[in-house]
């Protein structure tokens, strides 16, 4: 292959890697840090629905990099998000929930960077728990946010 070629391929996967979820939709963004040049800092908020568990939605707050890496998808955004999850229907739990299963999963850098949310189900409480928290190929970050929904009967 010609270098032109090597070049759009390695072009065309950093696009690849930096698509977000599909999952998820984005509810707005508000800026934090203008920028001279590029896209500000900002902070957005995504919405989304648990896949498994109807009656069940998320909000997810998180760091947006700026700048010219940020414009173009080359910057590492912060691990700094909160989440926020809430009964909004009838809650139906399937016959077997796995003990930790991955509900959303964001690429926050050009490589080996990710933003996940994790359900877990505590049965003696009867209450989903989402963890939301970053990993990093070499070295994750601590920072995380937790949020429960109690699964309870619905009342319209």
């Amino acid at each position: 292959m010609t270098r032109i070629k090597l070049a759009a391929l390695a072009l065309l996967a950093v696009f690849a890697l930096n698509v977000r979820s599909a999952a998820a939709e984005e509810v707005g963004c508000v800026t934090t840090a203008w920028q001279l040049i590029g896209a500000n800092h900002k902070i957005c908020v995504d919405a989304f629905d648990d896949p498994k568990v109807p009656g069940v939605a998320c909000h997810l707050s998180q760091a947006r990099t700026g700048g010219l890496a940020g414009s173009f998808g080359l910057a590492t955004d912060p691990s700094k998000f909160s989440i926020a999850c809430r009964q909004i229907g009838p809650i139906t739990l399937p016959q077997s929930l796995p003990e930790n299963e991955i509900v959303f999963n964001e690429n926050t850098s050009i490589l080996f960077k990710q933003t996940r949310v994790i359900r877990m189900y505590d049965k003696k409480r009867a209450t989903l728990v989402y963890l939301v928290y970053s990993t990093k190929l070499i070295d994750g970050s601590p920072m995380n946010s937790v949020s429960t929904v109690p699964v309870m009967p619905w009342k319209q």
